[in-house]
């Protein structure tokens, strides 16, 4: 018995590590950011903080396929050098991180805080230029996007149904054209009435609502005094100021337009950014589910179980009438070929058998078929690992950028059963040629995408884009290809040209 007992318990203490170690570890958030805690200014330790910080993203339109960066149209911007690092995939998306000038600390209110104020004159090109840029922006309804937290600012307004829908950006502004017809968000507000005018939304409501630490085990240090934020919305508005101070971002105060037409060389234009920030309590919402919101609001988000079974069922009954055919046909073919007795009759073909000789003669243009087989394969299970990891919580919306990394590095390590399946179907063809088809595999079609990326880089690159991939990247990208890739698909491909078929 003491031998049973001593034999395994080596087990036994490995699954009462395992247990222990569950045990103790106590996550709700696989695998994402860790929570921020955030307190009053006088409250400040280690453990929270009070400045919270407001991130600008890029700008882009459903009307147009080019995005920019946030100083491309002459907002206030701030200095770069804090500016969070950006993984590949943000780097291939196009998105730019920047810090901005919007000061919130934590718990602390404030109204018509003024940004900056942008001075154009009618004398100056470069004014003109920057105002052309605007207008731009305006009438093509260029999108902000800020982030708080590592979480998008939304911007939420009512629908049809008594429903309310957030959106991840705000508008740059509206238009009016010169018939008074308004466009966009123009059409919410009887004040944007002025012909050929572009109205800029300058101010904005910040609202952050939080869950206090009352009550709750990572709160014990601050209590009321401090929280988790679990939304951040934001209300644009037009507002022409006039003077300083609160009253100067009054509702009674006309929206800030810009005319369409020609600036004289005597004319100026004052634009001045200001915000407002406000702080609600909301301890029915945790911070695990503080995205829920954002996914709730979005009809194109909710999963359609109607036409995803629709569909199933169509394909199974489909598969199944093609699979009763083809068994009937086969059954027929052998019962007849069962009841020949001559030799006559056995040497004359029939059924099946008259195609058998097309069905195994090897292809015209067997290792084309061999190296797109192989991609495929690639590109395939590079899919189902990416849909693994995103099903696990890997790829949260917390982690930017991670589902193009991701990606990206799985297609490159799977270099090598692209190269074990090319090399193999191309083997069965009795190709020799096994050296050009296994670089083939490599080179055929993700060569043929970077080229259509590096045609498309370049001209992204000569609009300004956001979206144009910096220099480094790109050689990045060719040494994860040809330092990675290449050589696990050619080690691969050779060893399997070696086995029998």
């Amino acid at each position: 018995m003491m031998e049973f007992r001593l034999r395994f318990s080596p087990i036994w203490i490995m699954f009462l590590s395992v247990s222990l170690f569950f045990h103790i570890v106590r996550a709700f958030y696989l695998p994402g950011l860790a929570p921020v805690n955030y307190c009053e200014e006088s409250k400040v330790t280690n453990e929270c903080k009070s400045d919270v910080k407001l991130y600008v993203n890029k700008l882009d339109s459903e009307e147009s396929a080019i995005p920019f960066e946030y100083g491309h149209f002459d907002f206030c911007t701030t200095s770069d050098t804090d500016s969070p690092v950006e993984n590949l995939g943000q780097v291939v998306f196009g998105e730019r991180i920047r810090p901005s000038p919007y000061i919130i600390t934590f718990m602390k209110e404030k109204e018509c805080a003024k940004v900056c104020t942008r001075n154009y004159s009618g004398a100056r090109r470069s004014d003109l230029a920057k105002l052309a840029q605007l207008k731009k922006g305006i009438i093509l309804n260029y999108q902000h996007h800020w982030i708080v937290d590592n979480m998008p600012v939304t911007w939420c307004f009512p629908v049809e149904g008594k429903k309310t829908f957030c959106s991840t950006g705000f508008p740059m502004g509206c238009y009016v054209n010169s018939h008074g017809a308004p466009k966009d968000l123009c059409v919410a507000n009887r004040a944007f009435n002025g012909k050929d005018t572009y109205y800029i939304f300058n101010h904005v409501d910040i609202s952050i609502t939080y869950h206090n630490g009352m009550n709750e085990e990572w709160g014990v240090s601050f209590g009321q005094s401090g929280g988790r934020i679990i939304s951040v919305k934001v209300t644009p508005r037009s507002v022409a100021h006039r003077g300083e101070g609160q009253k100067s971002c009054s509702d009674n105060y006309p929206p800030m337009g810009i005319p369409g037409n020609y600036i004289g060389q005597k004319d100026e234009l004052n634009i001045t950014y200001s915000y407002s920030v406000f702080f609600v309590v909301d301890n029915h919402i945790k911070w695990s589910s503080r995205w829920d919101y954002i996914l709730e609001s979005m009809p194109q988000t909710n999963i359609q179980w109607f036409s995803i079974l629709n569909s199933l069922v169509i394909v199974l009954f489909l598969s199944g009438m093609v699979a009763m055919i083809m068994l009937r046909t086969l059954h027929k073919d052998i019962a007849r070929y069962n009841q020949i007795d001559s030799g006559e009759d056995a040497q004359e073909e029939f059924g099946w058998k008259l195609v058998h000789g097309d069905v195994f003669r090897p292809p015209r243009r067997g290792m084309l078929l061999a190296i797109l087989l192989g991609s495929g394969i690639q590109v395939f299970i590079m899919t189902l690992c990416t849909l693994g990891f995103a099903c696990l919580g890997f790829l949260s919306p917390a982690n930017r950028g991670a589902l193009m990394t991701c990606a990206m590095v799985l297609y490159v390590c799977l270099g090598t059963p692209a190269g074990y399946v090319s090399s193999r179907v191309y083997k069965s063809f009795g190709g020799e040629k096994w050296k050009s088809n296994v670089f083939l595999t490599a080179l055929l079609c993700p060569g043929i995408v970077f080229g259509l990326f590096f045609i498309m880089n370049i001209i992204l690159w000569s609009e300004g884009s956001s979206g144009a991939v910096p220099f480094t990247t790109l050689i990045a990208l060719l040494s994860l290809w040809f330092g990675i890739s290449l050589p696990l698909t050619f080690e691969i491909g050779r060893a399997s040209c070696r086995e029998r078929v």
